[in-house]
């Protein structure tokens, strides 16, 4: 993709991801699932989840699988409200965007 993806919206992508899952899902799987979308790596993946977490958008749990640990993100309340803006925004900022190209109105 040639576009930059900011803090903002890599955050945003995030928390729609963890959020699909009712009790959380593991980083790997976040990474695989933000790789859809998004071209990031793991090491830049990581620092987000941890910046979620300290922010109080995400909960962090392990569990046994296969006989190792591994850690669980899910989402919070406050992790719910963040998402419900960074949508609106989304909404705005897309209809903005798709107006210059599409040489329609300013919106």
């Amino acid at each position: 993709m040639v576009f930059n993806t900011g803090a903002a919206l890599l955050d945003a992508v995030v928390l729609a991801v963890v959020s699909r899952e009712e009790e959380g899902t593991y980083g790997y799987k976040i990474t695989q699932d933000v790789r859809e979308v998004l071209e990031v790596s793991e090491s830049t993946l990581y620092p987000v989840l941890r910046r979620l977490k300290k922010d109080g958008c995400l909960e962090v749990y392990d569990k046994q699988y296969g006989g190792r640990n591994r850690r669980y993100y899910k989402i919070t309340s406050v992790g719910i409200a963040q998402l419900s803006l960074y949508k609106e925004e989304w909404k705005q900022y897309s209809q903005r965007i798709s107006g210059i190209f599409e040489g329609g109105e300013r919106v």
